[in-house]
């Protein structure tokens, strides 16, 4: 085989096979060494991880809440795509230390070398599948994982009969903002209306106080002791309140008695108190969305939180071209290793990555790192190793 790839790299690489996605025979070798220990690794990392993160609870729940055991099944199947995502990056890394450590191993990687085949060259196939891998980690992690994840929540909240709250049950507060030209011709936001609510029940607002600003050189107060979105006329359905309108000089202009009123008010305190979806239960659009709805609420911690889990999602896939070109490196080295070994050098990196992952997440809620520094810092510093490693090795 080693002869068979040698003589087919006498020749130049055409150019054109990389720009129609045409592989060398040497690329498709190596993907094909790649591909079995890939796929034991899904496997191995996705049964791992699922045993320790949601079978354990299910036995915890059928032996101690009764749970039926066909549920605790149909849950378990719904938390495995979750799982599974987690699993790829680390069997790209398996995959890439395993087969370049057997290539080595075997001296297939010193004949290729011979002949003028550089170590920049032979890493190739390793970035190819890890290319391949990181879209397909989006695509799953996107269209699969939030549904499954919600419907596993919601399937053991109705076996257990404890559906979670669907609702925000204290302090709503919702702040609308217009945009103001200033003299200077520069425009600004001013706060043009506070809608704050002390109490949720599901259905009503209770507490109610709303400052209105929207008229310029005339501001309204409105207090209610409830409140309830009308469905039919999209409006809001006020309840025993009183009306406070305050001219320009802080003098009451008027004030009116109400047990019934209806107010044209935006809906989105509505939507901000009724939000139920875990981070992990939505996909990067549903994210975004939710960070505007929040930023309305002035919550900058729980923003702040969110726009980390965002970045955490665009970069999770690239862990696959880190791990990729890690493994192809360590593994290229004139070494033997065995295939107990290997796996036991994959935990040690990925323990390491994860480890420096959470750190940069938790320094990015604090807001000691910006939410895209708190997501990508890993990747940065695992490229830079890998390329440090890929460099010295090559020489």
């Amino acid at each position: 085989m080693v002869f068979s790839i040698v003589s087919a790299l006498k020749h130049p690489i055409d150019p054109l096979s990389w720009l129609t996605n045409r592989l060398s025979v040497m690329d498709r070798y190596i993907v094909t060494e790649l591909l079995p220990p890939f796929l034991f690794g899904v496997g191995a990392f996705s049964s791992i991880g699922v045993a320790i993160g949601t079978l354990f609870d299910l036995v915890r729940r059928v032996t101690d809440s009764g749970l039926p055991i066909s549920i605790a099944v149909n849950i378990l199947l719904l938390k495995l795509p979750e799982f599974v995502v987690y699993a790829f990056p680390m069997s790209t890394l398996l995959a890439t230390l395993m087969t370049y450590s057997r290539l080595s191993s075997d001296s297939e990687l010193v004949a290729l070398r011979g002949c003028g085949i550089s170590l920049y060259r032979l890493v190739v196939p390793a970035l190819i599948l890890s290319f391949l891998v990181t879209g397909f980690t989006f695509a799953f992690n996107e269209v699969v994982v939030p549904g499954a994840n919600y419907e596993a929540a919601r399937t053991l909240e109705r076996a257990l009969k404890q559906d979670r709250l669907p609702f925000q049950e204290k302090n709503i507060l919702y702040q609308e903002f217009r945009d103001v030209r200033q003299p200077d011709g520069q425009t600004s936001q001013m706060l043009s209306r506070m809608f704050y609510a002390q109490q949720f029940d599901g259905r009503n607002m209770k507490g109610l106080t709303i400052l209105d600003f929207s008229q310029a050189g005339l501001n309204q107060i409105v207090t209610a002791e409830s409140a309830s979105w009308n469905l039919t006329q999209n409006i809001w359905d006020f309840s025993n309140g009183t009306i406070y309108v305050v001219a320009a000089d802080g003098s009451y202009r008027n004030i009116l008695k109400f047990e019934k009123q209806q107010l044209q008010l935006p809906r989105a305190p509505l939507d901000l108190a009724t939000q139920k979806q875990d981070y992990a239960e939505m996909n990067i659009t549903e994210a975004q969305q939710y960070v505007a709805l929040l930023r309305q609420s002035g919550d900058a911690k729980k923003i702040r939180k969110l726009r980390v889990a965002i970045q955490g999602k665009y970069a999770l896939p690239f862990v696959c071209v880190v791990f990729g070109l890690i493994g192809a490196v360590l593994g290229s080295r004139p070494q033997r290793t065995s295939r107990a070994t290997g796996f036991g050098i994959s935990v040690i990196v990925i323990f390491s990555y994860y480890l420096m992952s959470f750190i940069t997440s938790a320094l990015g809620q604090t807001g000691a790192l910006s939410p895209f520094l708190a997501g990508w810092l890993p990747n940065m510093l695992g490229l830079g190793a890998s390329g440090v490693l890929l460099f010295r090795s090559a020489r």
